[in-house]
C-alpha cells in the first residue's frame, strides 16, 4: 500500500470518531437506567406515604452468611445491589435471588428476610422514599 493510500485510509477511519466527538452531550445520553416500575418485587402497586416527604439514602452491609432479620417497610424502597448476592425470602410470595448490578422496588408492609448467600460482604444502596415520623424499616415476625 502506498503512503498516500495509508494516509487516506487513516483519515477515513478517523471520520466516525471525529463525528462522534462532536455529538452534543444531553442528559438522556448520560443515563444508564437501572429500574422503571410502578410495582414492588412482589407485584404490589407503589404507594407513597402521606405527610412531609423524607428521602433517606443509605448503604446496607451484610457479612457473608449474615441475615437482615425479618422486617418490613412502610415506605417505598429502591434498592441496588452494589456487591455480593442476596436471597430474599417473602414467605408465601416466594424467594428471589439478586446479585451485584440488580435493582428492585422492595415489598411494602410485607415481612421478608434477606440472607447473604455469597462469600463477600453484601452491599446494597437503599433509597427510602418515606415521610417524617415513619420508620424506613421495622422488625416483623417471620411468616408461619
Amino acid at each position: 500500500m502506498t503512503r498516500t493510500a495509508c494516509l487516506l485510509a487513516a483519515a477515513l477511519l478517523a471520520l466516525p470518531l471525529a463525528a462522534r466527538a462532536e455529538e452534543p452531550t444531553t442528559y438522556t445520553n448520560l443515563l444508564t437506567p437501572l429500574l422503571s416500575s410502578g410495582t414492588t418485587i412482589i407485584d404490589q402497586p407503589i404507594a407513597y406515604p402521606a405527610g412531609t416527604p423524607k428521602v433517606t439514602a443509605a448503604i446496607v452491609t451484610v457479612p457473608p452468611g449474615g441475615e437482615t432479620g425479618w422486617h418490613l417497610h412502610e415506605v417505598p424502597l429502591f434498592a441496588y445491589i452494589l456487591d455480593g448476592e442476596i436471597s430474599l425470602d417473602y414467605g408465601e410470595k416466594g424467594t428471589r435471588m439478586l446479585k451485584a448490578g440488580d435493582s428492585l422496588l422492595e415489598a411494602m408492609n410485607w415481612a421478608h428476610n434477606g440472607k447473604n448467600t455469597g462469600t463477600v460482604p453484601l452491599r446494597i444502596l437503599a433509597v427510602y422514599m418515606g415521610a417524617e415520623g415513619l420508620e424506613n424499616a421495622e422488625a416483623a415476625a417471620a411468616p408461619h
